[in-house]
């Protein structure tokens, strides 16, 4: 069981790690321009994409444990309809986005509230890699489906391919060919096309000869495409919470000053590459949990997430022991202006905590995704988003400060794993007594 899981789990950690890599890379060419103004640029424009395309990661979980459980019973065909609905929901929403990209842009300056400047490079940001919509969100349908169908070497090659291109590109426009804002956006964009074009000749060339004409006529079965829409649906809701969550950290941050918000951008780059991490597990818990679910076969299941767990905690120790001993370290590859890492190093220990703390809601995640039990995931986010992490910080920032925000943060976390642990008995363990 060990051997099947760390063959889902590696190349997806390491897939997962080139993409806070980028993001890190990202940071660290504006934080070593004229002010810390660039780094928040980078911080809300990455915030706003969260938005726009984390909302569509539901094709990519929702792919993963939907197309696992086919991959369990043995129906090939199923499998092949999922990945057809799912990008074309994906170009459909892409067509949107660009309808609506004005209003989209618009809205998000409204919810900064910054000044001039700062609004003109989000915009500059904005305006250029909106056009990877397309490529972006195709991706995430895609590599659900290879993860369901128990790939992860493609789903590995894919990300890390797209990520080193992506923070090459970056370094260049920007070092090289003294863009800012829009070289690190520009970077993006050829960066996921490439990745999209990648997966299609993975997908000619390794599962083209197994596509049958039912698979094609069954695209459009409406009692299929309701379930696919009803799952999904749970899965996007969960995702807004998620989003809503690091966006409203964000923008309270940038209300303390820009010294503030910078620093905790700065550390968020902490929380992701330790999420991005830790989330291989999870991903190895959707895709064994789907298979063994669908295969009807209880004793493998309940082994695959206990050592799903054992695997998750035992990451997430290390990840707290990296950072208790080299944050300062990271911190100054991130910038060289020292006002914000002296900022930083004030709140680096709640970024010790996250890890371990982090395990128990992300491989539940998975778990819950790979059963489709997405009700109770989304149920569960929206308690600790609304109950837990929008209260706390209203009663602790006013004595705490910064310091309150990111408890809350932690109190946030803490209330998925709990209320997620609580519910697993019923949405997964008493689904187990009906195979």
């Amino acid at each position: 069981m060990n051997k099947e899981i760390l063959k889902l789990a590696i190349p997806n950690i390491l897939a997962n790690l080139s993409v806070p890599m980028l993001s890190v890379v990202d940071v660290a060419l504006m934080g070593h321009l004229s002010n810390e103004s660039f780094i928040l640029a980078i911080g809300f424009g990455v915030m706003i994409f969260n938005f726009i395309y984390w909302a569509f990661g539901f094709l990519r979980m929702g792919m993963t444990g939907m197309t696992a459980q086919e991959f369990g019973k043995g129906n090939n065909d199923e499998a092949f309809r999922l990945l057809f609905r799912g990008l074309i929901i994906a170009f459909g929403g892409a067509l949107l986005l660009f309808i609506c990209k004005d209003w989209i842009l618009q809205l998000a300056l409204y919810f900064i509230d910054s000044n001039a400047q700062l609004n003109q490079q989000i915009t500059t940001y904005f305006n250029v890699r909106i056009y990877a919509a397309p490529a972006t969100i195709g991706l995430y349908a895609f590599i659900g489906w290879f993860m369901g169908k128990q790939n992860a070497t493609l789903t590995m090659i894919i990300t890390i391919a797209v990520n080193l291109l992506n923070a090459g590109l970056s370094y260049y426009l920007v070092t090289g060919l003294n863009f800012k804002t829009d070289g690190v956006a520009l970077g993006t964009v050829l960066a996921q096309y490439f990745g999209f074009v990648l997966a299609i000749l993975f997908f000619v060339i390794f599962y083209r000869k197994q596509l049958t004409q039912i698979a094609y006529k069954g695209m459009f079965e409406l009692k299929a495409i309701k379930q696919f829409v009803l799952v999904n649906t749970d899965i996007l809701i969960r995702t807004l919470c998620l989003i809503f969550a690091l966006s409203f950290f964000k923008v309270v941050s940038a209300k303390e000053g820009e010294l503030i918000a910078a620093a905790n951008i700065l550390l968020l780059e902490f929380v992701s590459i330790a999420a991005y991490g830790i989330d291989g597990f999870a991903f190895a818990a959707e895709a064994i949990s789907g298979k063994y679910f669908g295969a009807g076969n209880k004793q493998k299941f309940k082994q695959a997430v206990r050592y799903c767990f054992y695997w998750g905690l035992g990451l997430g120790a290390i990840y707290g022991v990296v950072y208790w001993f080299f944050g300062e370290n990271i911190l100054r590859l991130l910038t060289d202006q020292q006002d914000v890492v002296t900022i930083a190093l004030n709140y680096l220990v709640w970024l010790m905590l996250f890890p371990i703390l982090s395990v128990v809601p992300f491989v539940w995640d998975g778990v819950y995704i790979g059963l489709t039990s997405s009700k109770a995931m989304r149920n569960t986010m929206l308690f600790s988003t609304f109950a837990i992490f929008i209260p706390a910080y209203y009663l602790l920032v006013n004595v705490w400060g910064n310091h309150g925000l990111w408890l809350a943060m932690i109190l946030f976390v803490l209330a998925r794993g709990i209320s997620q642990t609580i519910l697993a008995k019923k949405v997964v363990y008493d689904k187990l007594t009906n195979l």
